[in-house]
């Protein structure tokens, strides 16, 4: 079977910086951070990136009936990328997939049903949280009635959706992917359990823009964020054919588990989704130039990671590669973080831009690596980048991403 090249035809978010990619980026390469105080009727100070969102463009009230804002938020962000596509020809219905990453599901509808058990339970309350309900309204808005899959692997859920997304282009078993990835739940009830985890970020007041502190020795953990992001994916003989623009080729990517540990991640396990990438897009660690950090900012998985990428680029060839994680600037998207930092690891390319490592003034010693500086950086040189997604449950994912 013959195999064709990936192109990256559209991008779509629904972001805590807005949605409107281009800005967004311009958002993280000016270090501005979308972390804010929330519920302060909680015991203990929380922090998160909400997207600035407004359902009324996109839904009739009747429409958003059973509709939580994890899938409001999918559609628009998918519909965004179909535009920024361009027309997508005469592609058989038939032959359009969507790919959806989603950690949780609708975590509003599941809070308001848990709130309100005592009165009348809405009856759309099933259909609202489901975890693939955001694929699913994704496909009846595109009327898309080839694969629908939805990929919940916690924290690499959308980056392993767009990987296998690739692959059945790939193949040939789609025309056109819709691939991405949705979260929302900043809700009070999931803020307490990952406070109980010991993971959210630590701050001072009027501190919580600067909470989130990627591989700096005074990390503390990460922020949670909300929002969407999606990718239009084709093949680059149908791009170049109805005259598309490409923003980049995904050439490669590497999926695989730890198998050791529920919640702790392990560097061997990294490093084989790091060496599969490679393997798969045909390049040596010297040919990437830049990789989008998983980088939560706990103590343990800042180590890891940076273990894990020294393990494959070798300790003398490390600081040839620069390092930033933009979850200091729009918070953890958890089940939706593979397809934002997707999206940013492509306009990194497109652009040659490098996107700051924010907030960190003094790097953690056993987090030695090249970060990118807090006003970020031109790649004039850059020919390839990747993006890491490692997760709860030990599922790892890699992306990676040529210019065209």
């Amino acid at each position: 079977m013959s195999v064709a090249q990936v192109a990256v035809t559209g991008l779509g978010v629904v972001s805590p910086h807005g949605d409107d990619a281009g800005a967004m980026f311009d958002a993280l390469m000016r270090g501005e951070s979308a972390i804010r105080p929330v519920f302060p009727e909680l015991p203990k100070p929380a922090a998160a990136a909400l997207a600035p969102f407004d359902a009324a463009p996109w839904f009739t009230k009747l429409q958003l009936a059973g509709v939580d804002r994890v899938s409001q938020l999918a559609v628009a962000a998918a519909e965004l990328a179909v535009r920024d596509a361009g027309v997508l020809g005469d592609a058989d219905p038939e032959r359009i997939g969507v790919y959806a990453g989603c950690g949780m599901g609708g975590a509003a509808a599941l809070e308001a049903a848990y709130r309100g058990a005592s009165a009348r339970m809405p009856p759309l309350t099933i259909p609202a949280f489901m975890p693939n309900a955001p694929a699913a309204q994704v496909a009846m808005r595109r009327q898309a009635q080839g694969p629908v899959l939805t990929y919940s692997v916690a924290c690499a859920s959308s980056g392993v959706a767009i990987a296998e997304a690739a692959k059945a282009v790939q193949r040939g078993e789609v025309d056109i992917a819709i691939a991405g990835g949705s979260e929302a739940l900043i809700v009070p009830g999931v803020v307490l359990a990952w406070q109980a985890m010991q993971t959210l970020a630590a701050f001072e007041p009027d501190g919580a823009a600067r909470a989130v502190r990627p591989f700096a020795s005074d990390r503390s953990g990460f922020a949670l964020g909300e929002g969407a992001a999606f990718v239009v994916l084709e093949s680059a003989e149908r791009a170049h054919a109805r005259g598309a623009r490409a923003y980049a080729a995904l050439a490669g990517w590497g999926v695989g588990c730890d198998a050791t540990h529920l919640t702790k991640p392990d560097a061997p396990g990294q490093a084989r989704a790091l060496r599969a990438a490679l393997r798969s897009a045909e390049l040596a660690p010297r040919d990437v130039g830049y990789c989008n950090a998983h980088g939560t900012a706990t103590r343990i998985g800042d180590v890891v990671e940076r273990n894990a990428l020294a393990e494959v680029w070798g300790e003398d060839a490390l600081g040839d590669l620069q390092v930033s994680s933009t979850k200091a600037l729009h918070g953890h998207l958890l089940g939706a973080a593979g397809a934002l930092e997707a999206a940013i690891t492509v306009l990194a390319l497109h652009r040659r831009q490098l996107p700051p490592n924010a907030h960190c003034t003094d790097i953690d010693p056993a987090c030695r690596l090249n970060l990118v500086p807090a006003q970020g950086t031109a790649a004039p040189r850059l020919e390839a980048a990747i993006s890491n997604s490692f997760a709860f449950g030990g599922t790892n994912a890699v992306l990676l991403f040529r210019r065209v």
